[in-house]
């Protein structure tokens, strides 16, 4: 019997996976599909998931099939250049199509020892106290003492766990695709620069690694009966474009097209018993900013050694809980920045000049660092006391970025065993007692304003001291009682 099982093999569920096993939980996946998905959904990584990438050793796989882009900001279709500084190794976006992602992360999984079963398909669960029975269509029954709904915007895990799933339906409707084109590239750079066509709904250019394709998106009239679940025509397409730009630019052979909508759900509550829901389980929202594939993956990095702890039996109390606490507030914020960022991609003139005024304050360095950190969830802070705004410049709570060490080198490299990790700069401090859970390490580094920090596994500052008394408090607190 395993330990986990994860419903969907999407990033978030292999994310998640990977996590698990490098604490030694017994994992398997399963898998509605039976291949793969080859279509670019998501097309890359921002700053918070490039570190979590770091963090994990996995990086270089991905810098060796990704793009990095110059970071920016870009709120609703709107760019400004940045002059300012991160406090980040890695100030950039990394452009790779969700297909890479997924194989990357499908790779990391396999090699950790998941299990991945494709072409599994879960028509109903039923939990008790000790276990979750897992219901599949072909009439197998599987039995874990946890299961994880990472199965999408429909998930069939949240339904049948009875999790609630409030929001607002799809009011607005685009298409998406990627196309080859008979237009010339004077045609379609005039038409990309044309200020009319942008504000009608249509934006569009070269598809990410694949040569001679162009994927468009392009705003409905209305929202389609079926919603997403309606797949759009080529003619459907072509018509939408001509409506929209004067011309379909010749549109032929698609390689895959596709429907979306604004409607903006979250789930109540991210556990209920021993059922945990992750990624577009746990909320839908519209695209804008590219935040959806990166917020599972930040979800999967939360949730994972939590569970692990729980399994392995030295979860302290609420541990586990404090997935939902601190997930989904991340999570509603970024519901609220994509209903804005939907709201100003309207052609109505109220929008409009919403969007003229934004796009001015976006001037200001301050007002596009705001954005920038909250696109890019580099300024994800968890409130674990109660702590606020008041003391927004602390560590606490706030993820870390790669230290330079005096004798370790990177900080990074010292947490890809997902363990937590004391960085002690007054020697004087110590982990015993959790030594299995905790790694000491005695250096120092220029860019830490700190005598020490206690680092949980997913990089997020625990504590900051000097006094082993009021340390042992906070060991205790995340990482349970000592051996």
């Amino acid at each position: 019997m395993p330990d986990v099982i994860i419903v969907g093999g999407g990033p978030t569920g292999l994310m998640l996976a990977s996590e698990l096993r490098l604490h030694g939980v017994h994992t398997v996946i399963l898998e509605r599909e039976t291949e793969p998905n080859g279509h670019a959904r998501a097309l890359g990584l921002h700053v918070r998931s490039i570190e979590i990438m770091d963090q994990r050793g996995l990086l270089d796989r991905f810098l060796a099939l990704g793009v990095k882009h110059p970071l920016g900001g870009f709120f609703a279709g709107i760019t400004k250049h940045f002059t300012g500084h991160l406090d980040t190794a890695h100030p950039y976006i990394l452009g790779i199509p969700q297909h890479r992602t997924e194989q990357l992360l499908a790779a990391r999984a396999t090699e950790l020892g998941t299990e991945i079963h494709r072409g599994h398909t879960l028509v109903g669960l039923d939990q008790d106290d000790q276990q979750v029975h897992a219901q599949l269509a072909d009439g197998t029954r599987l039995h874990a003492r946890y299961l994880v709904g990472a199965d999408g915007g429909r998930s069939t895990v949240r339904t049948a766990a009875g999790v609630a799933f409030p929001g607002e339906p799809a009011g607005v409707e685009w298409l998406l695709g990627e196309v080859q084109v008979t237009a010339t590239a004077d045609t379609l750079a005039a038409a990309a620069a044309d200020p009319a066509v942008a504000t009608a709904g249509l934006r569009f250019g070269p598809a990410p690694h694949t040569a001679g394709v162009y994927r468009f998106v392009a705003r409905t009239e209305g929202v389609a009966d079926g919603g997403r679940a309606a797949p759009p025509t080529l003619e459907e397409f072509r018509a939408r474009l001509r409506t929209l730009a004067g011309t379909d630019f010749g549109a032929h052979t698609p390689h895959w097209l596709t429907r979306f909508g604004d409607a903006t759900r979250q789930a109540e509550h991210y556990r209920a018993g021993r059922v945990l829901l992750a990624g577009d389980a746990a909320h839908i929202h519209p695209p804008m900013g590219g935040q959806g594939l990166n917020l599972g993956i930040q979800d999967a990095f939360n949730l994972g050694w939590k569970l692990a702890a729980d399994v392995a039996g030295w979860a302290p109390d609420g541990l586990l809980d404090s997935y939902h606490t601190e997930r989904h507030p991340v999570a509603a914020d970024v519901l609220d920045n994509t209903r804005a960022q939907s709201l100003l991609l309207s052609p109505e003139p109220g929008p409009q000049s919403v969007r003229r005024l934004l796009s001015q304050l976006m001037d200001i360095e301050e007002v596009n660092r705001y954005l920038i950190e909250k696109i890019t969830a580099f300024g994800v802070r968890y409130d674990y006391d109660g702590i606020g705004d008041g003391a927004a410049q602390g560590l606490c709570g706030r993820r870390i970025r790669d230290l330079t060490l005096k004798d370790h080198g990177r900080l990074y490299p010292l947490m890809h065993g997902a363990r937590g990790l004391l960085l002690d700069q007054t020697g004087g401090l110590t982990t015993a007692g959790w030594s299995d859970r905790v790694d000491h390490v005695v250096d120092l580094s220029d860019e830490l304003d700190a005598p020490a920090v206690l680092l949980r596994p997913d990089g997020h500052v625990a504590w900051t001291g000097d006094d082993q008394q009021d340390l042992t408090g906070h060991l205790r607190r995340w990482f349970g009682a000592p051996t």
